[in-house]
């Protein structure tokens, strides 16, 4: 990288842990030095060098229109200048939640709050609250946020590390922490035996380990089995929401949870998150039930701006189709290379979601994922960003596509992936 990054860096190290505000921007996995994002528009990122990147991170998923899409930019500017934040209610909000509870299969109501961890902790408290249980299944690899409960084997920037079981977090909490393995109905049948389960969380699509579907009947079978057994279905929709469909994974999959969990899309861009569900568990938080949750900046009239110009644009637009063009045109020129090559790789992708894999696949939970050839895909990484190929520096995250994306741009990044992938392979 450039010398003003590796500057910045050095700055940043001095006052901040590590140098950067969250550890997936690290790029210490890849033996690298981040680059500083000075400003962004369309499919493009420039650091504080001008060094230009076709990006395929989009703020870790938010961007599904691209950087700077100027109705959104123009909605957070007209109302910035009626104020940034009230602490009291908008009407705004109610149209943000019915555009919601409008489209998203078995959400009858929404609470916004400001981030997807804390949409995930209040939709746990809930569903303990509903059931009077205490135990919770999650899967190996599936990250929920950074909540104390949710730190165990978990993926992304955990997995990056290797600290899925994060100190400063007391064994009392996640005692009740039952961990099962993706896509293996089995495992979580046993826990349901065994245990009095309130709830099991799951990212419909797994996008922490990289890109992991869910294999053929794996959700209807969660669906099946919490019922049975009296827990409640979680989907953590936070990155699939208004992605893999206008109605996110559920309505993909045709499988209705009982909460959901949404995020980053629903803001565009700005800081958001939200839980919704059924009615009757809804109406158990405060202030209509005992279930207390609050935040003096849920709601934030900016961020609700940006959400709402954003969900329009996409009911207008309906870009899904086009996407799963471009996602495919992608998936099938990397998998060429691969096979072209005979490289121990393989590509995942459901819609604009997708993973190359140091892997041979295919990748169906955690115990794969770990099997990956990360040195291999350090190199690959440092190759695409010298080419001016911006993907997130870890194995264990999900590369994302807007509709801001071009036949154009996919093809650079082909030409660009197999140079990158012939040097990480060393041929």
């Amino acid at each position: 990288m450039s010398n003003r990054n590796a500057e910045f860096f050095e700055q940043a190290a001095k006052v901040i842990p590590g140098g950067v505000n969250s550890p997936v921007r690290a790029f210490g996995s890849v033996d690298g030095t981040p680059p500083f994002i000075a400003r962004a528009a369309g499919t493009r990122v420039y650091d504080e060098d001008g060094n230009e990147y076709l990006d395929y991170v989009g703020s870790w998923g938010p961007m599904i229109l691209g950087h700077a899409r100027p109705e959104v930019i123009e909605a957070v500017r007209e109302t910035a200048t009626r104020g940034l934040s009230f602490g009291a209610p908008t009407r705004a909000e109610i149209e943000l939640a019915e555009r919601v509870t409008g489209r998203v299969p078995g959400v009858d109501m929404l609470r916004l709050v400001n981030s997807g961890t804390e949409a995930t902790m209040s939709a746990l408290r809930l569903a303990r609250a509903a059931t009077g249980r205490d135990s919770f299944i999650k899967f190996t690899g599936c990250y929920h946020g950074h909540g104390d409960a949710f730190l165990v084997q978990a993926g992304s920037g955990a997995a990056t590390f290797g600290v899925p079981n994060s100190p400063g977090v007391p064994e009392a909490v996640v005692r009740e922490t039952l961990v099962a393995e993706y896509n293996d109905l089995a495992e979580v049948e046993a826990l349901l035996t065994d245990n009095e389960v309130a709830a099991v969380i799951v990212e419909p699509v797994a996008g922490n380990m990289g890109l992991v579907p869910p294999d053929p009947g794996f959700l209807e079978g969660l669906r099946a089995l919490t019922s049975k057994y009296g827990a409640l279905l979680i989907f953590d929709e936070v990155m699939t929401g208004f992605r893999l469909a206008y109605g996110g994974a559920s309505e993909r999959f045709g499988v209705t949870a009982d909460l959901v969990t949404l995020g980053k899309i629903i803001g565009g861009g700005m800081p958001i998150g939200a839980y919704g569900g059924r009615r009757d568990l809804m109406e158990q938080v405060a202030p209509s039930g005992p279930v207390y949750q609050a935040g003096t900046l849920s709601g934030n009239p900016v961020a609700v701006a940006a959400g709402l110009v954003t969900l329009d644009i996409l009911l207008k637009e309906n870009p899904y189709g086009y996407l799963e063009e471009l996602g495919a045109r992608l998936e099938a020129g990397v998998q060429a290379t691969i096979d072209k090559h005979g490289y121990p790789a393989s590509v995942q992708r459901v819609g604009a979601m997708s993973c190359v894999y140091f892997h041979t696949g295919p990748v169906r939970n955690w115990s794969h994922a770990a099997e990956s050839d990360t040195k291999a895909f350090g190199r690959y990484s440092t190759g695409m960003i010298k080419q001016g190929i911006y993907l997130a520096p870890s194995q264990f995250e999900a590369g994302f596509l807007s509709s801001a994306h071009t036949e154009a741009d996919i093809d650079r990044t082909l030409t660009a992936g197999a140079e990158a992938m012939a040097e990480a392979f060393g041929g």
